[in-house]
């Protein structure tokens, strides 16, 4: 278990990270934030979560040494987003009040990770289709 868990230690940090953005106070209107604007929490959500789905691949690949491509291994990882984009909603509706809980904020995070799959999906297809060799 550590073995495999020491290869994610860049989608712990990162994990770790999303959960304090995703709760700090933010300001309430465009005018007060600079260079927030409407929709920004939606593209940071989207952000968010496809570079945590890109950084268990990036894990996963470590610790099995290849770029096998397993649909069992997309699941997992579909599966931690979702689990981990949950957690930021219910935290954001129970505890962290001062921020909205919202099924698009939900949608935007399984999108970006849907979006990191497709792309993994894709890159592996182009580079390494046995079919070709």
């Amino acid at each position: 278990m550590y073995k495999a868990l020491k290869h994610q230690k860049w989608a712990i940090l990162w994990t770790i990270i999303v959960l304090v953005l995703c709760n700090i106070k933010m300001p309430q209107s465009t005018s007060e934030g600079g260079f927030f604007f409407e929709g920004f929490d939606k593209m940071a959500h989207l952000g968010f979560f496809f570079v945590l789905s890109t950084l268990l691949f990036y894990g996963k690949i470590k610790y099995q040494h290849n770029f096998a491509f397993r649909t069992l291994t997309i699941f997992k990882i579909l599966l931690i987003n979702a689990i981990i984009g949950g957690i930021i909603e219910l935290l954001q509706w129970k505890v962290f009040v001062y921020r909205s809980a919202e099924w698009w904020d939900f949608t935007c995070d399984m999108t970006g990770a849907l979006m990191a799959v497709f792309s993994y999906v894709l890159l592996h297809k182009l580079n390494f289709d046995e079919s070709k060799n």
